[in-house]
């Protein structure tokens, strides 16, 4: 099965591309939602894929992120949602919103998506409701563990700054910590390093 492919853009349309990978050409049908992301033609991409095999042959579907091809797969096991409507819906809607209707439970919000009726968008969240609250918690750990293995480094790198400039170890780590307690939000290095040698000098 084909997950991923990388390449350059040879056509771009609004329902599909197509991407040259080593001189083989894939036809990839795409949401609106990634079309609006793709660079011009001749440009290269990378896509999450879906491979869908079919007896008279196989489609792939392509997705600017991981994201969006794991709800279209979702929403797929869901009777009577086939390819076709589920790109309808991932055109219809961003990732984030379409997942925070599912988990809330909001018909209304679904039922605004052209194509879905009210017996659709009820079939989804009963469904799909549990599997995307699960999704969103496991999406919501990873982002906070790369923002705070990012926030590791930029404070190590801090650190290791004011070391050189002769500020010993236990001194630059107390000011550093009061830096980063006195942020309203997460800053830059040097940002950091400006806000600890303030906290130094004073």
């Amino acid at each position: 099965m084909i997950a991923l492919i990388s390449g350059k853009i040879v056509f771009k349309g609004i329902a599909h591309v197509i991407v040259d990978v080593q001189g083989v050409g894939y036809r990839v049908f795409i949401p609106l939602t990634t079309f609006y992301e793709l660079p011009e033609p001749g440009q290269n991409i990378t896509l999450h894929i879906h491979t869908n095999v079919k007896q008279d042959g196989i489609n792939l579907f392509g997705f600017y992120t991981d994201q969006e091809r794991d709800l279209f797969q979702l929403m797929i096991s869901v009777s009577g949602i086939g390819p076709k409507i589920a790109m309808n819906i991932l055109s219809g809607i961003a990732a984030r919103d379409l997942m925070t209707a599912i988990s809330g439970g909001h018909v209304g919000k679904l039922v605004n998506i052209p194509g879905v009726g009210k017996k659709m968008a009820e079939r989804l969240i009963l469904e799909l409701k549990e599997k995307v609250i699960k999704k969103m918690t496991l999406d919501q750990t990873a982002e906070a563990d790369v923002q705070s293995s990012a926030d590791d480094l930029i404070k190590e790198d801090v650190l290791s700054a004011l070391i050189n400039l002769g500020y010993k170890n236990n001194v630059a780590k107390d000011a550093l910590d009061q830096a980063i307690r006195s942020a309203d939000e997460a800053v830059s290095m040097d940002m950091l390093l400006k806000k600890t040698l303030k906290i130094l000098a004073g």
